[in-house]
């Protein structure tokens, strides 16, 4: 997004109010406080926060020095927050001034920092209601996983599935007295029993084969693996008609089976890497339990290849959530259910997992997880096992864990993209500074032109270093090549910039006014002219003019 001058005025003659929100902020702005705004905008619906104007009309542009690097203010927004806030840094004649678009929350759904749900009230924030709250929580109707089953009774449940989801609740607590808690006592806490009467959450997680066959009988999993894409019978099918924690052991162990090993030689050792890794695909299952529309009378399938996954579950994507976006927000379908397996450790209640099954894929050098096939009525995801690029693997492993582990999912999206020598997506560029940093990345020239790949030091740690040859220094040779080639073409009339600027339209101007003076010191060119009048022919001359 780029905000033109005449736009920023529109905007200063606006009042301060729903989707604008303005701060002189001269020389600097509370990072924290800026986090606070954009929760407290999100939940009004969305808008602008702009600094370095001043907040009263008729408002004048003061100019900033907040937030001197806006890619690493918005990695620091979303590492707060889950969510991609684009942060823009607009240059005018009276001052530079920052626009932060802050999207609106989804459909039933909040945006929060330390558990505080904010909104504006004034010049100040403050909390939202609970009526306010629950008003937002009810815009996509009901939860379905919150309805108490009628008929259905607390007999209905594994017991022992419970133990389980308590063992793991104190666990991850650190609360030792919740071991001690009875059946109904723990159902109680989680919400997942309502005056004595459990939920369909409580008989997804725990529900015997029996009481799902009577209550709930979509609740099901039907896993198949097939040997090759041929159409027919599965070679092995299996049906899970019972709670979540009563098999989400066995169809791993059941995937497990046919889980070929791929190797790479890495020096003196030879490493081993699993085609499906346990934490991508128990991810994936979760998900598909958690946001697959139970009101719909289908069963998940799973579908195991021998080099790729696929995770059908009924319902299309949550109100909101595309495939192009899920991987910064988040509108869980069955809310109750999702806060159980949070408390028990085996979702985080602000995510899905998919930024789990991303960094997992290009860690280990495969293809990014898919949507294709999703549609209105189902969501099918898809894992792939091949691991197409042993030597990027490497080179993820040369970084060393203590920098891996400071990485978003952006940072491994950014180098698998430089990695396939694709151009970054706007949004991914803000992970380049800090990239550059731990020296993963180089950047070649500067400015608006500069190109960024991956770091010769690795390269040559992995015994590549004719691709970074080819990557770099080979790709300098080429541009003076075309620019060469161009200046013979039009050898009678001669070449100017602009024409220049046609050829390697990827350069700027003062990158290709680099590689025209060293194609002069060479003396295969020459030129006639000053600046932006100069015209260059091929051949040595004296006294050149400099450009």
């Amino acid at each position: 997004m780029q905000t033109t001058a005449e736009q920023l005025q529109v905007w200063l003659g606006e009042p301060e109010g729903v989707r604008l929100e303005f701060k002189e902020a001269k020389q600097n702005y509370h990072f924290d406080k800026l986090v606070e705004y954009s929760v407290a905008l999100a939940n009004e619906g969305g808008g602008k926060i702009i600094l370095g104007v001043t907040d009263r009309r008729p408002r004048q542009i003061v100019g900033t020095a907040a937030f001197a690097e806006p890619g690493r203010t918005e990695a620091g927004l979303h590492d707060r927050l889950s969510h991609r806030i684009p942060v823009e840094e607009v240059r005018t004649a009276d001052g530079r001034v920052l626009v932060v678009h802050v999207p609106p929350r989804l459909p039933g759904t909040a945006w929060q920092i330390d558990g505080r749900y904010l909104k504006r009230a004034g010049d100040e924030l403050t909390g939202l209601s609970d009526a306010e709250l629950k008003a937002m929580f009810a815009e996509t109707g009901p939860d379905f996983s919150a309805e108490v089953c009628p008929g259905a009774s607390i007999c209905d449940l594994s017991l022992e599935a419970v133990a389980s989801f308590r063992s793991r609740w104190a666990a991850r607590t650190r609360d030792e007295r919740k071991t001690r808690w009875t059946d109904e006592q723990t159902l109680a806490d989680a919400e997942l029993l309502l005056e004595g009467r459990i939920t369909y959450a409580a008989l997804i997680l725990f529900g015997t084969r029996a009481a799902l066959g009577r209550w709930l009988a979509q609740a099901e999993l039907v896993f198949e693996y097939r040997s090759s894409e041929a159409s027919g019978p599965a070679a092995d099918r299996e049906e899970y008609r019972e709670g979540f924690f009563l098999w989400h052991d066995a169809i791993w162990n059941k995937i497990n089976l046919r889980n070929d090993r791929q190797s790479y030689q890495d020096g003196l050792f030879r490493v081993e890497l699993p085609t499906f890794d346990e934490v991508s695909v128990r991810e994936a299952l979760l998900n598909a339990v958690a946001h697959r529309d139970y009101r719909l009378g289908g069963s998940v399938f799973v579908r195991q290849l021998a080099q790729r996954l696929e995770v059908v579950s009924p319902g299309g994507l949550p109100a909101g959530i595309t495939p192009a976006n899920i991987l910064d927000q988040q509108n869980p379908r069955n809310r109750r259910l999702a806060e159980a397996l949070a408390k028990c450790g085996l979702i985080e209640r602000s995510g899905q997992g998919m930024n789990l099954m991303f960094e997992s894929a290009i860690r280990q050098g495969k293809a990014l997880p898919s949507f294709g096939g999703t549609s209105a009525h189902e969501v099918r995801l898809t894992l792939y096992g091949t691991v197409a690029s042993p030597a990027f693997v490497r080179f993820i492993e040369r970084l060393g864990e203590e920098k891996l582990k400071s990485f978003s999912t952006h940072d491994f999206l950014a180098l698998d993209y430089l990695r396939r020598e694709q151009a970054l997506p706007e949004h991914l560029k803000a992970c380049l500074p800090s990239l550059i940093s731990v020296g993963a990345v180089e950047s070649i020239g500067r400015g608006r032109g500069a190109r960024h790949i991956l770091a010769r030091g690795l390269y040559a740690a992995l015994g590549s270093k004719g691709v970074y040859t080819r990557t770099k220094g080979l790709d300098r040779g080429t541009n003076k090549a075309l620019l060469l080639k161009h200046i013979q073409d039009n050898a009678a009339s001669g070449a100017q910039m602009e024409e220049f600027r046609q050829v390697l339209p990827a350069l700027s101007r003062s990158q290709i006014q680099v590689l025209l003076r060293e194609l002069r010191k060479e003396g295969t060119i020459h030129s006639v002219g000053l600046t932006k009048a100069a015209r260059w022919y091929p051949g040595a001359r004296g006294g050149d003019l400099q450009p």
